[in-house]
């Protein structure tokens, strides 16, 4: 999955799978997580957000476990 370097205090990378819907976070300490059944929209949300931590916190956090 290609990664997509964002600016971000909390987020250094995202990348999405548009085919299996598994979008995976690298977060600046250097953990890396996969999220499944993401929709497309909340790939695009994070990505065009003004903080993409928020962003995290109030829309994927804890909804889309593997």
């Amino acid at each position: 999955m290609d990664m997509i370097h964002v600016n971000s205090s909390a987020i250094s990378a995202i990348g999405y799978d548009q085919r299996t819907m598994r979008m995976r976070i690298r977060f600046i300490q250097g953990d890396t997580y996969d999220f499944c059944g993401v929709p497309a929209h909340i790939f695009q949300g994070l990505l065009n957000a003004r903080s993409k931590g928020t962003y995290y916190n109030d829309h994927i956090r804890d909804r889309y476990q593997c």
